[in-house]
């Protein structure tokens, strides 16, 4: 059996506590020699292969030495729920800035952005999306993540960072209710998704949305997915039974269930 390809010396996954980084963290391993790993929580005993490198994201300093050294970036920290702007504004918007700063500074090439459906979470359920139209971001996160969908799109543009930014979905172990139908990204087809998006030859700056085989869908991905050879396999179907008997009826003037959003149009205000 021949050996799969290492593809980096050195690979930085941020956000490596989270539930989507504790997912990554064992599948990304076979990319590279040594996979650095970032969070300000607590990740556990570090596996040979693996170093740890603590920055928080608004401490400029910080993120510059952890970008030390790396190839190519998948960002997943931050905030990643809806809330207060302040907080928001130090890790994800201050933070990206940092993030990019510290790539450009260091030489590295490709990096692969979570951000969000919530950019265009203000889009209606019977609305089909892609990432050409414009943002419509439902909360102080959605916020965020266009700023870094942009940001991101400055420093390809100016500095030929290349980057994918994944509008992520919902990724759990399986859905959890109807909205999820449609947005539902299996922890396989993320692992898919990733991969794809830091191994195909060229992505120049690319949006796509983070997002399973579902017959139901609010997202047109196919021209973006096809660029970076993402193919997701699995599907929200085989549990759409059990979700809508659990939920029969849906109050369409609800607007979690008229936007995109869900729930998170519904948050705040914080102050």
């Amino acid at each position: 059996m021949s050996t799969p390809p290492v593809w980096f010396e050195r690979l930085l996954l941020t956000g490596a506590a989270g539930g989507l980084g504790r997912q990554l963290r064992p599948r990304l391993k076979r990319l590279c020699r040594v996979l650095r790993l970032s969070d300000v929580a607590d990740l556990g005993p570090v596996a040979d292969g693996e170093e740890f490198a603590q920055a928080p994201l608004q401490d400029a300093a910080a993120v510059h030495a952890m970008l030390d050294g790396v190839d190519a970036v998948v960002h997943l920290g931050g905030v990643s729920v809806e809330g207060p702007f302040e907080p928001i504004l130090q890790a994800n918007i201050a933070g990206v800035h940092h993030l990019y700063e510290a790539a450009r500074k260091h030489g590295t090439r490709r990096i692969v952005f979570a951000s969000s459906n919530h950019v265009t979470g203000y889009y209606r359920q019977d609305e089909v999306v892609d990432p050409d139209m414009p943002a419509r971001p439902d909360g102080n996160y959605g916020l965020s993540k266009a700023f870094g969908e942009v940001l991101s799109r400055y420093y390809y543009d100016r500095y030929g960072i290349e980057t994918v930014c994944l509008r992520i979905g919902s990724s759990f172990p399986e859905p959890r209710d109807r909205r999820m139908l449609a947005t539902w990204l299996s922890y396989d087809d993320l692992e898919r998704l990733v991969v794809a998006s830091l191994t195909a030859p060229v992505v120049g700056h690319r949006i796509v949305y983070g997002v399973s085989d579902n017959r139901t869908t609010w997202w047109d991905n196919d021209r973006s997915a096809a660029v970076i050879g993402y193919r997701p396999q699995d599907s929200s179907e085989p549990f759409r039974a059990a979700l809508e008997a659990a939920q029969p009826q849906v109050d369409r003037s609800d607007p979690a269930v008229l936007y995109q959003g869900g729930g998170f149009v519904r948050s705040g205000p914080f102050d």
